[in-house]
């Protein structure tokens, strides 16, 4: 196999993973806030944060480091539209999820403390989390965006 198929196939398995991991991330989130439940909303908070630290944050430094190794084994100049489209998207994405973590954090550190003293979770995990489900949007479209870039590459 090639260096630039060997690349390629790499950058498309940790942009999945990403992805995947991001679409999973928010819908176990959303599912478990809207349960109500205190336990269910520590537990998979907790394994939320977990998840974003092992796939989200490897994921997002090897996809540009990737991408930008794969520009150089084809010869692609660094300065074409779609690549710095989809690398101003891919950073626009990261400032709406690095929020987006220190929420979820703070979002299970409430639901915990809430379940070991026996009481409902902080009403600021309410603001907290419309604030993630906002920012969450715009991170999601400017990934859809970067996967339309990489497949058209439009001049």
């Amino acid at each position: 196999m090639s260096l630039y198929l060997f690349l390629k196939t790499l950058h498309i398995l940790s942009s999945t993973l990403l992805f995947g991991t991001g679409l999973g991330s928010a819908y176990y989130a959303l599912r478990a806030w809207r349960s109500g439940q205190v336990q269910v909303i520590a537990t998979t908070f907790r394994h939320l944060v977990t998840a974003d630290w092992l796939f989200i944050a490897t994921t997002a430094v090897f996809q540009p480091l990737s991408g930008l190794g794969l520009a150089k084994v084809a010869g692609w100049p660094l300065n074409q539209f779609w690549l710095l489209c989809s690398l101003g998207l891919f950073v626009f994405a990261g400032l709406c999820w690095l929020p987006v973590l220190w929420l979820q954090v703070r979002v299970r550190d409430m639901a915990e403390t809430a379940l070991r003293e026996g009481t409902p979770i902080a009403p600021r995990a309410q603001r907290y989390m419309k604030v993630w489900f906002v920012l969450g949007w715009p991170a999601f479209v400017a990934f859809v965006a970067i996967f339309f870039l990489m497949v058209a590459k439009p001049l």
